[in-house]
């Protein structure tokens, strides 16, 4: 049977600057134990590795610009909303750029490497605590045909991105031919129920992970949707 997950937010983070040492933070004020998956905020990981610009708060079209120079495609426009395609494959309104939770005047860019900022994060918190863990970088994404957003995996280390139910059986005995579960976005997705938008709770730990779903895990390479076989773009 499954055993039940805990999701519980990290408190007592303080602001973070560039350069913070978001592992050493994190094992400071949170209790964590080996298979626990620690869920990151984006915002929190942009901050810390500098992925911070000045933009005119007094200029309408700055974030439009901003967006634009961060996208490697822009795929629809609508009044002052682009959706593009980032560098790193995600399709997401202006590039991911966010000026929520930010000084006036910046932007939070994504971080260069999701992935690779998940692992610097895991790596240190083993270093720090010796706990082994995985972590996440999350972000708050849109959804095509449905309203509302819900917080996504951009980065992630030490659990898969991917789970493949391919070939198994479902409960009544059926051969699965075509699920994929995306574990890391429902982690994700659980872990911003305790964090919230306007909580100032960048971080969140999900306990009772199925350890079948621990292992080494990419964004980019298992979840990102290859352009040949999206039938949208």
């Amino acid at each position: 049977m499954q055993a039940a997950l805990t999701v519980y937010p990290v408190v007592g983070l303080p602001e973070i600057d560039r350069g913070a040492d978001l592992a050493g933070m994190i094992s400071d004020v949170a209790e964590l134990a080996d298979g626990d998956v620690v869920v990151v905020t984006q915002k929190i990981v942009s901050k810390a590795e500098g992925q911070m610009v000045e933009v005119d708060p007094n200029d309408p079209d700055a974030k439009r610009l901003l967006a634009e120079s961060q996208a490697v495609r822009v795929l629809r426009r609508r009044g002052d909303l682009v959706v593009t395609e980032t560098r790193h494959g995600y399709v997401c309104a202006n590039s991911g750029i966010d000026l929520s939770n930010v000084e006036e005047g910046w932007a939070a860019l994504l971080p260069e490497d999701p992935d690779r900022s998940a692992r610097r994060i895991r790596d240190g918190i083993r270093a720090r605590s010796g706990r082994t863990v995985g972590v996440i970088i999350s972000d708050t994404f849109g959804r095509a045909w449905r309203r509302g957003v819900v917080d996504v995996a951009i980065g992630c280390a030490g659990v898969r991105g991917i789970v493949d139910l391919r070939g198994t059986r479902d409960g009544l005995g059926r051969e699965l031919v075509a699920t994929e579960m995306c574990i890391v976005d429902e982690i994700a997705a659980a872990a911003e129920l305790v964090m919230g938008k306007a909580s100032a709770v960048p971080a969140a730990v999900v306990r009772g992970i199925d350890p079948t779903v621990l292992g080494e895990g990419s964004v980019t390479r298992e979840v990102v949707r290859p352009y040949g076989e999206d039938l949208f773009r």
